[in-house]
């Protein structure tokens, strides 16, 4: 089998499954086409102006016009905010971030991963080894959520910042299904004398959209990457005050990378167009109906909604009153072709690898089109597979997949599953 029929495979698996990953999205064709342009024949090295090759003029206008309409988008003055559109992933923008203003052993304050952060902020295990680069060169430190609440107690992180006096406070939750208060935060910080880093990569669409609180007003650093609910190629933004943007720049490359991915900053900057619609911002207000539908659906199910519902794309789901844990309960859902993935959930009692949760997501399912009115069937088809068969704790993965295979009604609901699917098509002109 060749690239060009796994490619195929992958067309075909993608319009028949049910997408509730909230990392994930489809771009547009347009956005395809840029990514998949000539511009990947092209090293640019450095920054518009300054390239090392020569023949990089037209990659010049298409970085710059990337970085105006990344501005224009969260109505920000370039004269007061600089934006570097060069990073690849968005564990490299935060580690940009964190090369332009720390020391290696300088403090941070971040949010717990467990608890919904992001293995970029820092993070090490409670025994202090180290799992993250960043956490081996930096001092972290965590803050998490009310155990009561499931969601930020400001007062309880404002106490512990004030303990840890770090140098940079961080948020930005992967699995935190509520709204941040960036200007409480932003406060916190501007308190201790520290930096505030706010990481809205899943966020960025919702707050392009006007529907999220946006944390500009109140950050020193915002990162985003371009692929979840901005609706982008695989990329990342990295926002900043104009006093830092050289310090930024510099930190990226040469710092972290050498020659950016020009065809990527060109995608970048086709979804960004895109977001500037009034057409988007509709879409987005719709992600966050189908989510909060989706999670009320859930509830009356039997499903404990982590913090009891969302106000965003994503939901996080304890798993335990239908299956042991969320490993079992994702492969179960991929074999009727619903696909999420396994999250731990606040005050975790499992492991990373056998969490107690499964995370949720709509901003797929949305952009096919799906609207509140599909949100019943599906938590419909999420019941219905993971009550096929109840499984024994710690039964393996090999164990879960071989059970699978003579589990009758698993072809039952993949053929509903499928159904749904053909009703809202993707990527029907290609």
């Amino acid at each position: 089998m060749d690239i060009e029929n796994l490619i195929s495979k992958e067309l075909k698996y993608q319009q028949q499954q049910l997408k509730l990953i909230p990392s994930e999205n489809y771009v547009r064709p347009a956005v395809m086409k840029a990514v998949g342009s000539i511009l990947m024949n092209k090293y640019a090295e450095n920054y518009p102006g300054k390239r090392y090759y020569q023949g990089n003029k037209n990659m010049d206008e298409i970085e710059t016009l990337c970085q105006e309409r990344a501005l224009s988008l969260f109505g920000l003055s370039p004269e007061k905010w600089h934006v570097n559109v060069q990073a690849v992933l968005g564990s490299i923008g935060n580690l940009a971030v964190y090369n332009s203003v720390l020391e290696p052993g300088d403090r941070i304050l971040a949010m717990h991963l467990p608890h919904g952060g992001h293995l970029s902020h820092g993070w090490k295990l409670e025994d202090g080894k180290n799992v993250s680069f960043s956490g081996k060169i930096y001092d972290s430190y965590f803050y998490k959520v009310d155990k009561e609440t499931e969601t930020f107690d400001y007062d309880e992180i404002e106490k512990q910042a004030q303990e840890v006096r770090p140098k940079l406070i961080i948020s930005g939750g992967t699995a935190y299904p509520r709204d941040i208060d960036h200007s409480r935060l932003g406060e916190i910080a501007k308190s201790i004398g520290a930096y505030y880093l706010a990481d809205i990569a899943h966020e960025a669409g919702l707050i392009a959209s006007g529907l999220l609180n946006s944390p500009f007003p109140h950050a020193d650093f915002v990162t985003m990457t371009t692929r979840k609910t901005l609706r982008g190629p695989i990329g990342t933004l990295i926002f900043t005050r104009s006093e830092l943007a050289e310090a930024i720049d510099r930190a990226v490359f040469p710092g972290l990378q050498g020659g950016p991915m020009i065809n990527s900053i060109a995608g970048i900057a086709v979804a960004l167009k895109e977001a500037s619609s009034s057409e988007f911002r509709e879409y987005s207000k719709q992600v966050i109906l189908n989510a909060k539908t989706l999670s009320e659906e859930l509830s009356k199910l039997g499903f404990r909604v982590i913090s009891g519902g969302t106000e965003k794309h994503l939901i996080l789901v304890d798993i335990r009153a239908k299956q042991p844990d969320g490993l079992i309960a994702a492969e179960l859902l991929e074999a009727t072709d619903i696909i999420t993935n396994k999250n731990t959930i606040p005050y975790e009692t499992g492991t990373p690898w056998r969490p107690t949760g499964i995370r949720l997501g709509t901003p797929a399912v949305t952009t096919r089109g799906m609207r509140e009115k599909e949100m019943p069937e599906i938590a419909s088809l999420i019941e219905e597979t993971l009550n096929t068969t109840k499984f024994e704790p710690k039964t393996t993965r090999a164990e879960v997949r071989e059970a699978i295979t003579s589990i009758a009604e698993i072809n039952n609901i993949k053929d509903k599953v499928h159904k749904l699917t053909s009703r809202f098509p993707i990527y029907s002109e290609l």
